[in-house]
């Protein structure tokens, strides 16, 4: 079929300008596979080598020991060899910024002298005053107190959000949307146990915030479902050309919302950590990152193919072929409905709801979408005297 003249000629100029035509519901399978395979991926990770527990979790004492050419990681060490505390079980990490570096040296709990005399021995070994170290100390009854406090909000989230969802739209689209929100968090989980970044409260603050983010896109999405499957009820259009064209519509929104949102995390991860050294903004800012850029993915390749499967082969089944291609961009950019509408569908398929077509007995249909949602009432037959 020839393209309009008023369609992009390239695949970018048809993105920017609202007039793509992806078959989300056709390649949903792929999607869903990938999604699949993260949280497969996540829970063989957290069995196999489990998440790395920052201090306030795990419970602990650790010192900053500024850096120099004297002192690094090999100097720490042997400190703790020094004071029998075995380095196996430690967490010892040359942390550089652009205006000061320290070692961060982290052990499980000892006594009090014994860590006085660690403090001192950094202190002898790096040509610093004592005052110059930094020291902490954290039970880990602090950091189980912080995770009960995460899962109790993260279920009330979780019920609230399916509550106004399955009010405001439906109960599959709250199933669809906890769904990816699932896929967000797994992912983000995923990420922190494969590469076995260090898991802080700040970390945690950040993991319940990308659920907001995903729940944005998703709703974007949904509310846009909702408008079409209104619009396009009349010619009894299938479900999953309703998404579908939902998708297209929100694509570039979607882009340009995501977009906006993970330059900001970016510029705290490359300035506020990179240049400034802060640490606590570059643990928040990577689980933040991972988490909007999830939730862009779970958004168009998995909430919203569940959904079209979920209301698949639910009621009456429609009497159109799904739209590919131009077709279905000529529904996207609202110029009208393509497909194949049977011409002779008797009253028997009608009442069991089969969805065949005869062949036969069909015609190509490309009218105005205006024509299709507003024709007239077929008149009735009148009854015989």
């Amino acid at each position: 079929m020839n393209r309009p003249d008023h369609i992009a000629a390239t695949g970018p100029g048809r993105l920017y300008r609202g007039q793509t035509a992806v078959d989300f519901y056709g390649h949903r399978r792929i999607g869903l596979v990938v999604a699949i395979i993260v949280v497969v991926v996540t829970i063989t990770s957290l069995f196999v080598q489990g998440l790395n527990l920052g201090l306030d979790f795990e419970g602990g004492q650790a010192w900053d020991v500024p850096a120099s050419e004297a002192f690094g990681v090999d100097e720490a060490e042997d400190v703790l060899r020094d004071n029998d505390v075995p380095v196996a079980g430690s967490k010892i990490q040359l942390r550089e910024a652009e205006s000061l570096s320290f070692v961060a040296v982290q052990i499980e709990v000892v006594p009090t002298d014994q860590a006085q005399q660690i403090t001192d021995g950094f202190a002898a070994a790096a040509g610093v005053d004592v005052e110059e170290i930094s020291f902490a100390f954290t039970s880990s009854s602090w950091g189980d107190d912080i995770t009960q406090k995460a899962v109790r909000a993260l279920v009330i989230f979780l019920i609230v959000v399916a509550i106004f969802i399955s009010i405001r739209f439906e109960w599959r689209m709250a199933i669809a949307a906890l769904a990816a929100m699932a896929h967000d968090v797994l992912l983000a989980v995923g990420v922190y146990t494969v590469f076995q970044f260090e898991v802080t409260p700040a970390t945690v603050i950040a993991f319940l915030t990308i659920l907001g983010y995903s729940l944005y896109d998703t709703i974007v999405v949904f509310d846009r479902v909702q408008e079409n499957e209104g619009k396009y009820a009349s010619v009894r259009m299938p479900y999953a050309d309703v998404v579908n064209i939902s998708m297209n519509q929100v694509l570039m929104r979607s882009i340009n919302t995501s977009i906006s949102s993970i330059l900001p995390v970016i510029s705290l991860l490359l300035i506020g950590s990179g240049l400034l050294g802060a640490i606590a903004l570059q643990e928040f800012a990577l689980a933040l990152l991972v988490g909007m850029l999830a939730g862009v993915y779970s958004s168009i390749f998995v909430a919203s193919p569940l959904l079209a499967t979920l209301r698949s082969n639910t009621g009456r089944k429609s009497r159109r072929e799904r739209l590919t291609g131009e077709d279905l961009r000529t529904a996207v950019v609202g110029a009208g409905v393509s497909g194949r509408i049977s011409t002779d569908v008797n009253e028997a398929d009608a009442e069991d709801g089969s969805d065949r077509i005869d062949v036969d007995k069909t015609a190509a249909v490309h009218q105005p979408a205006e024509r299709i949602l507003t024709h007239p009432p077929r008149p009735r037959k009148k009854k015989r005297r």
